[in-house]
């Protein structure tokens, strides 16, 4: 069906969030929440690990002190094991907080796309009318992508850089609690430091992803336009422009990294720079005895350790942003309702008879355009009707409406007396066959794509449908026939290989009510002269509703109504309308006549 006009453009995704919403969690947890033991268990590895990382440093204070200093060789190498098996403990508890983190994650991700996937299905046409499908793809793949950021070093490992911080400088005051204020003096720097740096990333990474989007976008363009671009020998062209694309992603590449190089050696610098304090003014309080050796030792190891958090939380704090705004965008598609829901209590329609009536149907996309205006009609079962009219008339929007695709803004559409929105949509649709103007199909073999409609079809099922198509000889040329794989949409079949497969798929599924969308649009009159009694097999005791350009496919039609802006401004047989002389008559002078004296 062809598309619709669609809202205004959503403006661009925020990329960055606040550091924690709240709204975003509480959604996130329902997915976190199955796997509470895992998160529990690598938390508890991450308050091992953290603890390991401060018990290191007061161990060589304590071997210094007690140990080396008494020459006692016996109480140092017993240390020494101890320090060697907190290492090895550390290690085994962060590996296992790791490993514990990315299964959580993975299942998590996987609950994620599931979900999102599943909604989506299930989502009306009006809301993909109002989004992008490529805007869609980036929630699915790169924000649920991002996400697990947070659950893997973001979320935990934030709140381990905060415990360890906490944990130093507990240890450092009850050491020395001068000395740690004397060397603290080059945190506040250090701070500014990595905030300054947040912003300055902020921008520098926003910049190298919008020009690495214009790098897709150009590379995209150009390799679907290439049989364009080779006809025009436009090839120097477009790469002098590609040339372009890509060296704005190089310049915005380096000036980020260029940023990213600034940070690790600045904070060396700072660390060194505490180091040299604690050594200046630690030094002399050695010699004066008012303070151990292996306190200074102790508070230099302390100083390196406690110079890391603070750098991993610059970047940490980036990814959390980050992942909050995929979050957000993500409960956004999720909290998204389903306009068109189910009633409570569906009625029954075990096998519906195919009679159609619209009972004065208006609808409206956006309330200050009416597509449709208090429009009654009466399709008796079995009957085909022909839908004509300009463009932008009504004319997919009404058998959208009869699909149930839309609800009515005001009026009701009846199938066999009974409203379509008393119906489960599920019920509706198994026995609505629908044709479009732009075919489509999956990945996989002809066989896989006949069978879409009618998983139980038996093989024999699908070559009678296909015989009666006309479709059967067109198939056996493949080069495996049936089992010829299509690949994505069908790329390696014509066009008009593809409508055929469609209309095959149509018939197969045998529906009581039957769509065709300007079906033989697409189709050479030859191929529509060889599927005439194909179409006739389709059309037999199936109530059909017809919108085409082609006059071999409206003229023989039960019955011909003509739309203009919504309303119904004729009906009656060609021959009828015809002697009207009325817009058909002046849409069949200007198109439908041309069509069919038209050479083969």
């Amino acid at each position: 069906m062809r598309a619709h006009r669609r809202s205004p453009a959503a403006p661009d995704d925020k990329r960055y969030g606040t550091v924690y919403d709240a709204r975003v969690m509480r959604h996130l947890w329902r997915f976190l929440a199955p796997h509470r033991r895992s998160l529990f268990l690598a938390t508890a590895c991450m308050l091992g690990v953290a603890l390991s990382y401060l018990l290191a440093p007061y161990l060589i204070k304590l071997s210094v002190d007690r140990y080396i200093v008494n020459a006692d060789v016996r109480g140092l190498t017993g240390v020494v094991f101890v320090y060697a098996g907190n290492a090895v403990w550390g290690w085994f508890l962060q590996y296992r907080q790791a490993l514990l983190l990315e299964r959580m994650a993975q299942r998590v991700l996987l609950a994620l796309r599931e979900a999102l996937f599943v909604h989506l299905m299930r989502l009306d046409l009006a809301f993909y009318d109002r989004n992008a499908v490529g805007r869609l793809m980036s929630r699915v793949q790169n924000d649920v992508g991002t996400l697990e950021e947070l659950f893997t070093t973001a979320m935990l490992g934030t709140l381990g850089d905060f415990l360890t911080l906490a944990g130093i400088l507990v240890v450092m005051v009850s050491l020395h609690p001068t000395l740690t204020l004397i060397t603290f003096s080059v945190v506040p720097p250090m701070v500014l430091l990595t905030v300054y740096w947040r912003r300055q990333a902020r921008q520098a990474f926003s910049h190298v992803r919008s020009t690495l989007g214009h790098v897709n976008a150009g590379l995209q363009e150009s390799i679907a336009g290439a049989r364009v671009i080779q006809s025009l020998c436009s090839e120097d062209a477009n790469l002098r422009r590609f040339a372009q694309l890509n060296q704005a992603h190089l310049e915005a590449h380096v000036a980020s990294a260029r940023l990213s190089a600034a940070l690790l050696p600045s904070i060396e610098l700072l660390s060194v720079i505490g180091i040299a304090l604690v050594i200046v003014c630690g030094g002399p309080m050695v010699l004066a005895g008012t303070l151990s050796a292996g306190s200074l030792v102790a508070f230099v190891f302390y100083i390196q350790r406690f110079f890391e958090p603070i750098r991993d939380l610059g970047f940490r704090w980036n990814n959390l942003q980050l992942a909050m705004a995929a979050g957000e965008h993500i409960i956004e598609i999720l909290d998204t309702e389903v306009q068109l829901q189910d009633p409570p209590h569906p009625v029954p329609l075990p096998r519906m008879r195919g009679e159609v009536e619209l009972r004065q149907v208006s609808f409206h996309y956006h309330p200050s355009t009416p597509v449709l205006r208090n429009l009654s009609l009466h399709v008796p079962a079995g009957q085909s009707l022909a839908i004509v009219g300009h463009t932008g008339a009504g004319k997919t929007t009404l058998v959208n409406l009869v699909a149930r695709c839309y609800d009515v803004t005001s009026g009701a559409v009846l199938i066999d007396g009974i409203d379509v929105r008393q119906l489960a949509q599920e019920t509706l649709r198994r026995q609505i066959g629908v044709v479009l103007q732009e075919p489509f199909l999956f990945s996989g073999t002809v066989r896989d794509n006949l069978r879409y409609g009618n998983p139980t079809a038996s093989d024999a099922a699908i070559v009678h449908a296909a015989q009666a198509m006309g479709a059967h000889d067109s198939i056996m040329r493949l080069e495996h026939g049936y089992d010829t794989e299509v690949r994505e949409r069908g790329s390696l079949l014509s066009h008009g290989q593809r409508q055929l497969l469609s209309f095959v798929r149509a018939l197969l599924s045998d529906p009581r009510l039957l769509i065709l969308d300007e079906a033989t649009a697409s189709i050479d009159a030859e191929t529509e002269r060889l599927m005439q009694d194909g179409l006739a097999t389709l059309l037999r005791g199936r109530t059909a509703f017809i919108i085409a350009h082609r006059l071999s496919t409206v003229k023989h039609a039960d019955r011909i109504i003509v739309l203009d802006q919504g309303c119904l401004v004729e009906s009656g047989t060609h021959a009828e309308l015809l002697q009207q002389r009325g817009l058909y008559y002046r849409l069949y002078a200007m198109t439908y006549a041309s069509l069919e004296s038209a050479p083969l």
